[in-house]
């Protein structure tokens, strides 16, 4: 193998957007429009615990082999992957768990390349500069969310420790129509899905905006929504206003927003992120409290968008058991962690071996409660 060189680069914005998208793929959270946004948009930085920190991975010449989008983290907030009893039991140790290193796109639970590769040869050194970071600057470990399957064996073969969890995702069977897909469920469940979206759109107007109808008033409503929703759920939202205005300029084609209108006022919206093989769900919000409008907007306006555009599958977000009954059905996730500390590394990895046979035996039982029809 040519010389390989590994380093540390000072932020986003200091890489070359070419090189960092040709690696990268078409998945939007890791494309450098994404990343740059947060960034410039002050949604990471320093104050915000999230410290912009790419391992990337050249050869003699500089050009871009690998990448990491990464962060040094000092709390484990808009992560999605909880340890905060690991940070807990370190601390209680004499240790200090933070900062550590995630490998992640920032507040977003969904599945994608964390190590962005010219050639799967150049995984192992990639992971070692991550290890090599962590050890040489007593950095108590390092975390790649939401990894997707397909790079899951080479964080394995570098001996980090899976963990696992369980999403709803709504998969596309070759649908042509919603009513396809209805057809795929009990009649119980298919006549409360109808009842549902016929009482959600009730009194109100949907409309669906991508692209350059994409504009700053939209923006402008959907920061109201954002905040509401953020205000009731962790206190104080992640991104900032500017991060919505940032995206439009660089993603709008990418991106997704559904609006209900009461005589030409918006009153809720959810945002979406399109991916080449799946639709995002990202956020939500709502200034009126209509039943059955968080689940027209967010779940079953992303179903008919994913057929119409014949995407395989709708991710939705984290958590939400309220899903399975939906048509979204239990998908296990994954993640992986180095463990700097060896004696540390042995607990974890016995808690983890309990965990993933707990999250197996619970997808189970969820699998068993979908509502499709039984055959």
């Amino acid at each position: 193998m040519p010389e390989l060189v590994a380093r540390l680069a000072p932020s986003f914005a200091s890489l070359d957007p070419v090189q960092w998208d040709a690696l990268a793929g078409r998945n939007p959270f890791v494309r450098h429009a994404f990343l740059l946004s947060l960034e410039e948009s002050g949604s990471i930085g320093p104050r915000t615990g999230w410290s912009p920190a790419p391992i990337v991975l050249e050869d003699g010449e500089g050009t871009l082999l690998g990448a990491m989008p990464s962060c040094l983290k000092s709390h484990s907030q808009g992560e999605y992957v909880f340890d905060h009893a690991w940070a807990d039991a370190w601390e209680r140790a004499g240790g200090d768990y933070y900062p550590k290193l995630q490998i992640a796109a920032p507040f977003t639970p969904a599945t994608g390349p964390r190590l962005l590769l010219r050639d799967d040869a150049h995984a192992a050194p990639l992971l070692r500069a991550a290890e090599q970071l962590c050890l040489q600057n007593g950095i108590s470990g390092a975390h790649a969310t939401f990894v997707e399957p397909a790079q899951l064996s080479l964080f394995e073969q570098a001996g980090w420790l899976a963990r696992s969890d369980i999403q709803f995702h709504w998969e596309n069977r070759g649908y042509a129509t919603f009513d396809d897909f209805l057809g795929q469920l009990s009649s119980a469940k298919r006549k409360n899905l109808r009842k549902e979206r016929a009482r959600a759109q009730e009194g109100v107007d949907i409309r669906s905006f991508t692209g350059a109808a994409i504009t700053e008033a939209h923006w402008d409503a959907f920061w109201v929504f954002y905040q509401d929703t953020g205000a009731r759920k962790w206190g104080r939202p992640y991104l900032t206003r500017e991060a919505f205005s940032l995206f439009g300029q660089r993603m709008a084609d990418e991106m997704l927003l559904v609006f209900a209108y009461d005589d030409d006022e918006p009153i809720a919206g959810a945002l979406n992120f399109i991916g080449p093989d799946a639709l995002y769900g990202r956020y939500w919000g709502c200034t009126v409290d209509k039943p059955f409008l968080h689940f027209e907007l967010c779940y079953y306006q992303a179903i008919d968008h994913a057929i119409a555009r014949g995407l395989a599958r709708v991710e939705a977000g984290a958590q939400g058991g309220h899903k399975l009954v939906r048509g979204y059905e239990p998908v296990q996730t994954w993640s992986m962690h180095f463990i700097a500390d060896p004696g540390f590394r042995r607990a974890i990895a016995d808690y983890l071996e309990q965990e993933r046979a707990g999250i197996a035996a619970d997808q189970l039982v969820l699998n068993a409660r979908t509502p499709f029809r039984k055959v």
